[in-house]
């Protein structure tokens, strides 16, 4: 049967649906424009996993359960030690129950007086009750090891696939083929405590198996072939049923995660105002029961698929075990075997077939947590292959400049460049505005600068230098932890983390010991220290209304908050994407000025914004045009041009308000500037940062 699960992994499938399975709903039509059935025919390999005959089963899981025994060694040694020892005392102590009841019985059934031989059993029975006591307290231990063990090896695997992620270049997550590589492996890193889990119950079940052959073996050498064949009918449909449950998963991915996401937002407190006004749930509701009935039709299809292999699979191994007992019935009946002898083998055929059927449900879900464990190990691999270098070229003692030269890059799947041969120079203690259309490549340019996408070969270069001693470094080949260090980043879309207000400043420098003062001082600055501070609960407040202590705070408050992170890293390059865009007039103000007085203090600041009033101090002005410089200079040297694009984009923002073309509202400049004639490059002069 199929689960809620929403875990995929590469795949494909042999057969498609039938028909009724992947007719198209009303609700795919409306909400999401089509069939939402996860197209498997793209993906980069063939998916072998999901057409593994039960040989190769064999073959992987021995390597899948090394693996995971691996990473609890190194997880916890003790408890890995102990949990196999547990098993493999299980495994023996089975097969001495069953040496003990054969002793038993062979005393039982011999000549003599019953009394006599009662007495000759004691040995055997008190055997068999010290084995039955042992197998408990390797039981109990077993458990306890699993259960300290289980959420080590969990935690293991899930921080190495969401290190390696995190080290992924930004450029390769933008490729489908990686993206999706990683995002399977995302829902396989809890299946390293099923895999455990199952693990240890698989080899406890198969370590009794192994004994009761083994009795069976020194019984008669053909009990065993039997007991093969019971096993292999059982085997052949475990695997079969993993596989199409796997295969349906995958294919209906898409599908449930919409259905996940229809529900969440009939809780979620951004959607209850267009919910009741709009009557929004009630479509919502509507769809979400029609998407349902199309899984409830693929459940049922499985149960009738999983009905068919149960009865086929079942019917072999009772084939397989009449064969077995008649057997056992001609070896007993020719004298070839004694009775007491007989006994014990019926008693150990129907211990391995009662073992059996719980080996199937294990191998069942030991080969799907197969199947997800590996999606999670190609991701690894798949980041590992696409990391950002963890070494490079130091970058100069004092980095005062960053040369964007000759720049052109185009995203990965399209056929148009988002930036053509772009030079731009940001220096510390200026600001660097850049401005244009949407879509110009204003946001692209903020990445290449921070080293977040890198230039191919021959199309341009970023260099990180120190003008005082003409030192340079490509970003190329430079450090990238080194270069990072010194970006401070505020984008438009900068992550609102559900975490306290303090947080949420503080995280602005990753691992660094919190300084309260200093995020109290950013928050001030960024003109938020009176809202934090007058919340029923300060700093501890959690920036999500479902939360205790939660609160919700507007879009502008939002952005003070980002503000407040950006100063709080003190980085020297700062490059800030509409920082104002949620606020009102006074406090977009504020933060204008806030950014000039990091300019004064020796940062540079990158300017991207769409509010040209705001520029008119910038020291150098970049406006971008379809992915080019198509102007540079000073606020006045722009508006001198009659057909500038930036004269004209100013004009047209100024007329809003009633303001001549070429006039600057004063209540727009953020701060005065010294009159100062242009330098040779058209910069002009700063006072010598603080």
């Amino acid at each position: 049967m199929t689960s809620t699960d929403p875990r995929r992994a590469p795949g494909r499938s042999t057969k498609s649906s039938p028909p009724d399975q992947d007719a198209l709903s009303n609700a795919e039509r409306e909400l999401y424009g089509g069939r939402l059935r996860y197209d498997m025919a793209f993906v980069r390999h063939e998916g072998p996993l999901t057409r593994l005959s039960f040989r190769r089963l064999a073959a992987a899981l021995p390597h899948t359960v090394v693996l995971v025994l691996r990473t609890g060694w190194r997880a916890d040694r003790r408890a890995t030690a102990g949990l196999v020892l547990a098993q493999l005392g299980q495994g023996v102590s089975a097969a001495w129950a069953l040496i003990a009841v054969n002793s038993v019985l062979g005393d039982l059934f011999a000549q003599g007086p019953t009394g006599e031989r009662l007495r000759e059993a004691l040995p055997a029975l008190g055997g068999l009750g010290a084995v039955a006591v042992l197998g408990a307290l390797l039981t109990a231990w077993s458990t306890a090891m699993s259960g300290r063990l289980e959420p080590q090896v969990e935690r293991a695997v899930a921080a190495r696939y969401y290190r390696a992620v995190t080290r992924v270049e930004f450029e390769a997550t933008q490729r489908p083929e990686v993206q999706r590589v990683l995002e399977a492996g995302r829902f396989g890193t809890n299946s390293a405590c099923g895999m455990l889990r199952l693990s240890v119950g698989v080899g406890n079940v198969l370590l009794g198996m192994v004994a009761a052959a083994a009795v069976l073996v020194s019984l008669h050498w053909l009990l065993l072939p039997m007991l093969l064949l019971i096993a292999l009918p059982k085997g052949w449909g475990a695997v079969r049923s993993a596989r199409r449950d796997y295969v349906s998963k995958f294919h209906w991915i898409d599908h449930r995660r919409a259905i996940a996401s229809l529900l969440g937002f009939l809780t979620r407190p951004q959607a209850q105002a267009e919910i009741r006004v709009h009557a929004a749930g009630t479509k919502l509701l509507t769809s979400y029961e029609e998407m349902s009935h199309q899984t409830e039709r693929e459940q049922r299809r499985l149960a009738r698929a999983q009905a068919a292999t149960d009865l086929a699979a079942g019917a072999m191994a009772g084939v397989a075990s009449l064969t077995c007992y008649g057997l056992l019935w001609w070896l007993l009946t020719e004298g070839l075997m004694p009775l007491a002898v007989g006994g014990t083998a019926v008693l150990a055929i129907r211990l391995s077939t009662a073992r059996l059927a719980a080996l199937v449900q294990q191998i069942n879900q030991l080969y799907e947590e197969l199947l997800y464990l590996t999606d999670t190990e190609d991701a690894i691999a798949i980041a590992s292959a696409n990391a950002i270098p963890t070494a490079g070229t130091p970058l100069p003692l004092h980095v005062d400049e960053v040369r964007v030269e000759n720049v052109s890059y185009t995203y990965p799947g399209s056929a148009t460049p988002a930036l053509r041969d772009v030079s731009v120079r940001v220096r510390r203690g200026q600001v660097t505005a850049l401005v244009g259309a949407n879509g110009s490549g204003k946001s692209s340019l903020v990445k290449i600068m921070s080293g977040l996408l890198l230039t191919a070969e021959g199309e341009g270069d970023v260099r990180w230098a120190d003008t005082g001693s003409g030192h340079a470094v490509s970003v190329r080949d430079a450090d990238r932890a080194a270069v990072f260090a010194q970006v401070g980043l505020l984008a438009q879309d900068f992550p609102r983390w559900e975490m306290t207000a303090a947080a949420n400043v503080a995280i602005g420098a990753g691992d660094r010991v919190r300084d309260m003062d200093r995020v109290k001082s950013a928050a001030g600055t960024a003109h938020v220290l009176p809202l934090i501070e007058g919340l029923p609960h300060g700093w501890n407040s959690i920036a999500c209304k479902g939360f205790e202590r939660g609160v919700e705070f507007s879009g502008g408050e939002w952005q003070k908050l980002g503000t407040a992170r950006s100063l709080y890293r003190a980085a020297p390059f700062l490059l800030v994407d509409e920082p104002t865009s949620a606020l009102d007039p006074h406090a977009e103000i504020a933060a204008f000025q806030g950014l000039w007085s990091l300019a004064e203090e020796g940062h540079a600041v990158v300017l991207v914004t769409h509010r040209l009033a705001a520029t008119a101090n910038a020291d150098r002005i970049y406006v971008l045009d379809r992915g080019r410089v198509a102007e540079e200079g000073t606020h006045e040297q722009l508006m001198d041009r009659p057909d500038g694009i930036y004269r004209s984009m100013f004009s047209a923002q100024a007329a809003q308000y009633g303001t001549p073309a070429p006039g600057v509202p004063s209540q727009a400049a953020p701060r005065p500037l010294p009159d100062t004639a242009a330098d040779g490059a058209g910069q002009r002069q700063r006072p010598s940062p603080a």
